[in-house]
């Protein structure tokens, strides 16, 4: 029934190819799906605003209405497969519709209204090694030895089986009696005795430590004692007030 309508003069159609705009599938894919949106809502109302037949199919994208409607459901695909979600565009076709109702408005510019979206240019996360890039030279680089060549310079290709087998051993041997010259080195290490310096150096800390707890211990002491004073000055104080206000407050015997 929608390809009968073909047929109105006033109807047009149109042939939108989608399928070179983005080169990677998936990405193509998503963006493919987003221009239908969930249960094809985007598509249902892009088609009421803007009163187009659409049709996703593939690598195409067919449209069938008004010559207007058809230019403004070009320019949502295009900017769809720029990455540029459809909803922006049908924010503002929502806000032209509503426009276009109030006469008083035919004639001024309508750029006050419409809605002005920023682009977010997201950073991309750079890689944590930076590769630094090799001088050109015209010249391909030199042929790397095989391993028959190395083995032709080291001797090795021109031994039997077993004259190669105890050679290997040999080598295992040597590495293995290199490796555990090294943990012996490394034990030696912790019994070594400490140089005369170092002996008196640490001589000397040990002695400033000692010299400063002294000097804490002598501090914490006396400011004690003074708290004690204090405490005693101020006790006796109190204690003779309270006596004097006792004899004070003591009745006089009539004789």
């Amino acid at each position: 029934p929608q390809a009968l309508k073909i047929l109105d003069d006033e109807m047009q159609s149109d042939v939108i190819k989608i399928g070179g705009m983005v080169h990677n599938k998936e990405r193509f894919v998503k963006r493919r799906q987003r221009l239908l949106g969930p249960n094809g809502s985007t598509l249902k109302a892009l088609e009421l605003l803007t009163g187009c037949y659409i049709l996703v199919q593939g690598n195409t994208v067919s449209c069938m209405g008004t010559f207007s409607g058809l230019k403004q459901v070009r320019r949502v695909i295009t900017d769809c497969m720029k990455n540029i979600h459809p909803i922006y565009h049908i924010k503002e076709l929502m806000i032209k519709r509503e426009l276009a109702q109030n006469p008083e408005l035919a004639e001024e510019s309508w750029d006050r209204f419409l809605p002005k979206f920023k682009k977010k240019n997201v950073k991309r996360s750079k890689p944590a090694k930076e590769v630094k890039k090799k001088t050109y030279t015209p010249f391909p680089p030199p042929q790397q030895p095989s391993k028959v060549d190395l083995l032709l310079e080291s001797g090795e290709y021109f031994m039997q089986k077993e004259q190669k087998e105890r050679a290997k051993a040999e080598s295992k041997d040597e590495k293995q009696s290199e490796r555990t010259q090294e943990r012996m080195r490394k034990r030696e290490a912790a019994f070594v005795p400490p140089t005369q310096e170092i002996a008196a150096n640490k001589c000397v800390d040990v002695k400033e430590k000692k010299q400063k707890e002294k000097n804490e211990f002598k501090e914490l002491t006396h400011s004690l004692k003074e708290k004690s004073k204090n405490k005693a000055s101020r006790k006796a104080a109190i204690d003779g007030d309270e006596s004097s206000m006792l004899l004070s407050s003591k009745p006089k015997i009539k004789k």
